[in-house]
């Protein structure tokens, strides 16, 4: 079996896997790591969304061999809840959590946003999230936190 080796939330690993699995099912298989979640399994919920460089990806549409090197954060690695990242205070802060299920893939679009423009305009922010499913209504919120945190993160 190859190895692929990459970077899951800062940590170096070397995966023995067929590289045409879906990272996805590397992740929550094989590694455990259980925060992206299975939504559609066609790249189309965002509930699986993962950070891959500086983009949120789809996790269940991206084969294992094209992480080859390259760092992956998931939203275990994204902050912890002695240290949450400013995208995790500002939802909790505008209460834009409803079931939980879709907010891991949507806060992984939304930090990758803020990683690539650290100054996103409210339809930016909008564009961003747009290919992040969410049935509980909390998508006015959502933006409000982004932006919010966006503010937090400029003033230092």
């Amino acid at each position: 079996m190859p190895s692929v080796r990459f970077r899951l939330n800062g940590f170096e690993l070397e995966i023995d896997a067929d590289p045409d699995r879906s990272l996805l099912d590397i992740l929550r298989g094989q590694l455990g790591v259980t925060g992206p979640h299975f939504g559609c399994g066609a790249g189309e919920c965002g509930a699986c969304n993962v950070i891959i460089g500086d983009r949120a990806v789809s996790a269940c549409d991206t084969p294992l061999w094209s992480v080859a090197d390259k760092d992956v954060t998931t939203i275990e690695g994204l902050g912890t809840s002695e240290r949450p990242h400013p995208v995790q205070r500002a939802f909790i802060a505008e209460q834009a959590l409803q079931c939980g299920y879709c907010v891991s893939g949507i806060l992984m679009s939304a930090a990758a946003l803020l990683k690539r423009n650290p100054s996103p305009t409210s339809r930016e922010v909008k564009e961003a999230l747009d290919r992040n499913l969410c049935r509980c209504g909390s998508h006015n919120r959502m933006v409000r936190a982004v932006l919010r945190a966006a503010e937090e993160m400029a003033a230092g």
